[in-house]
């Protein structure tokens, strides 16, 4: 038999994996490939974004019902789970902003927190690993340290050199940042709704968007189709019930809709050991080949 593929993905909180890139995952996993999502901290320090869910109870036990709702949006898309063990950063405000809690995810010397990833790499072996750009996505401290800390691991586990006790050498063949927002889409979007009749959820943003702010269409390289696995991302994000409203604008687009404007979720190609032509419709293009029986 050939030997299975294998696609890691290395998010900041859990619900990260739901909002980016859930039904790509759903759809590898559908095709019999392996998926696993890597959560680096337990998002303790976030916000109750679901009014339903803004109660005592909840906030008392914030840390094990983000450990339940990860569970069952795993489960949800089929995905194999690993928790990295940091604590949330939580999301700086004010000016000039508070430092950050001591201990948290973001203050973790690079190197720790690097070896951790590592191990996981290691013992999973990735062929594709999809992390954040260099400002996470959005600067949440979090996500920066997602990034910095996937791109050291990316290099680290491949080099015997490095971290001798956390497994044999592993060497990921391509390593992707994932683009969940572009203006392209919204725009595609908001004029589908308006054609129907509907109400946009994006009317706002478009109009307050800054005319001198790069779309991150333009560094799309990779638009991978996964619309047959719309409805199963939306209920994995559902699944988050602390974080997400179900009458947020995450819900409000028809899936009927969505999969006719933009049957697509996006990726930029930043690192690859194979040989590939762009733009690519597929994370494993040319690992498929590279992988022999």
């Amino acid at each position: 038999m050939a030997e299975k593929l294998r696609l890691m993905a290395v998010h900041a909180h859990p619900d990260d994996e739901s909002s980016k890139g859930a039904a790509t995952m759903a759809r590898y996993v559908a095709e019999g490939n392996d998926v696993m999502v890597v959560t680096c901290t337990g998002g303790e320090r976030g916000s109750i974004l679901n009014p339903a869910m803004d109660r005592p109870d909840v906030l008392e036990n914030m840390a094990s019902i983000r450990r339940d709702e990860m569970a069952a949006a795993a489960k949800i898309l089929g995905i194999q789970h690993r928790w990295l063990g940091y604590v949330d950063s939580g999301l700086p405000e004010g000016d000039p902003l508070p430092p950050l809690p001591e201990g948290c995810f973001a203050l973790v010397p690079l190197e720790e927190s690097t070896e951790t990833l590592v191990r996981e790499i290691r013992e999973f072996r990735p062929h594709v690993i999809v992390t954040y750009d260099e400002n996470g996505g959005y600067p949440h401290p979090d996500h920066i340290r997602t990034h910095e800390v996937s791109m050291a691991a990316f290099d680290a586990a491949a080099d015997p050199d490095r971290f001798p006790a956390a497994g044999a050498p592993w060497q990921a063949l391509k390593l992707y940042y994932s683009h969940g927002f572009s203006r392209a889409k919204m725009v595609a979007v908001h004029e589908g709704m308006l054609a129907r009749g509907l109400e946009s959820p994006y009317t706002e943003w478009l109009a307050n968007w800054d005319p001198n702010r790069k779309d991150n269409m333009e560094r799309v390289t990779t638009q991978v189709e996964c619309a047959d696995y719309f409805e199963q991302g939306r209920e994995a994000l559902r699944a988050h019930a602390t974080q997400i409203d179900p009458t947020s604008r995450w819900f409000a687009v028809p899936l009927d809709l969505q999969r006719e404007v933009w049957p697509t979720e996006e990726y930029e190609l930043v690192r690859s050991l194979v040989d590939t032509t762009l733009p690519e419709d597929d994370l494993f293009a040319g690992v498929r080949e590279k992988v022999s029986v």
